[in-house]
């Protein structure tokens, strides 16, 4: 690369939303990354609920590791519309771990699952560590 060259590089504030689903385990996996608006968060809910479909435990029985490591802070509207997405109660995990990186998100997050009985984690390995234990 040269002086004066442009370098385009892949939007980092875009939002990210991976949801992977172990039946064996009755464990579901997501990963979110970037900053959100009201059409991500809808997207997410709809991959999130195609997600819960392919569970076999009861309702309610699953497991949720989130992973919002490389989330970015979120307006305060998108805050409390994911808190309405976690204490929407036809969803909701029977144990929900989130690893988290900066202390700003973790305290969004922790507002947005007030109520849920959620813990927060620097490292996944941590997280999965509660999640089954007994």
């Amino acid at each position: 690369m040269q002086d004066g060259d442009v370098r385009y590089v892949e939007d980092a504030m875009a939002p990210e939303i991976e949801v992977n689903v172990d039946p064996a385990l009755d464990l579901v996996f997501v990963r979110l990354a970037g900053f959100f608006g009201p059409d991500d968060v809808a997207r997410f809910v709809k991959v999130r609920n195609e997600a819960h479909c392919r569970l076999r435990c009861e309702p309610n029985q699953h497991l949720t590791l989130a992973d919002i490591r490389d989330i970015k802070v979120q307006a305060q509207d998108i805050v409390a519309l994911f808190g309405t997405v976690l204490s929407n109660p036809a969803h909701q995990s029977r144990k929900l771990a989130f690893v988290t990186a900066s202390t700003l998100s973790r305290s969004q997050v922790r507002r947005a699952a007030e109520g849920r009985g959620a813990r927060f984690f620097v490292d996944e390995r941590s997280a999965r560590d509660w999640l089954f234990e007994h």
